[in-house]
């Protein structure tokens, strides 16, 4: 359980995304921009959050692509959404038992894993495709990697990963784990 991690990962995510500087530089995330990645953060976080508290998924009027969520204060947005994630992947009770996102059921520590991904790797991604810098903790680095390892192969079948990249056996925990969701640590812009 890693719920101990959520808070000082999330607070690094915030660090880096309230720093953003301009929504159009593509990221590492294959597919999208910073907008686009912030809209996809945004998008889904209530998801996330519902299936931490367990209850029913939000009712979004269409799909991520229609979402237009990156308006108006959007930095606000994002730093309530991320303080309620803390609150609820932050206590260990929501890693616990099986929870629904959307249809499917999972283990919910599957789902508070996924948290502590969107905001490592999400994170190094903002970071990278704006100069900017990032220091997650090796911690939360290496259980990213665990988890990406652990559901790799799925993720990679669902598009939600690329091809596993790899890197060197000198690796930090942080490029393991980028490796394992299928970034390249070199990317740059």
């Amino acid at each position: 359980m890693n719920a101990h991690l959520v808070r000082p990962a999330a607070a690094e995510f915030l660090r880096i995304a309230g720093a953003v500087p301009g929504l159009t530089p593509p990221t590492p995330c294959a597919g999208y921009d910073v907008r686009g990645l912030l809209n996809h953060l945004l998008y889904w976080g209530p998801w996330l959050v519902a299936a931490g508290r367990r209850e029913a998924p939000p009712s979004p009027a269409g799909g991520e692509a229609e979402a237009a969520l990156v308006a108006g204060d959007w930095r606000a947005a994002l730093e309530k959404q991320t303080e309620t994630l803390v609150d609820v992947f932050g206590t260990p009770s929501a890693w616990t038992g099986t929870t629904a996102l959307g249809t499917a059921q999972l283990p919910a520590a599957v789902v508070g894993d996924m948290v502590l991904g969107e905001f490592v790797l999400h994170g190094w991604d903002l970071a990278r495709a704006t100069g900017r810098s990032c220091a997650f903790a090796p911690e939360a680095a290496t259980a990213v990697y665990e988890s990406a390892v652990a559901m790799g192969e799925q993720a990679r079948s669902m598009g939600v990963y690329g091809p596993a990249v790899e890197v060197g056996a000198d690796a930090s925990p942080l490029e393991r784990a980028l490796g394992a969701a299928g970034r390249d640590p070199g990317w740059t812009p």
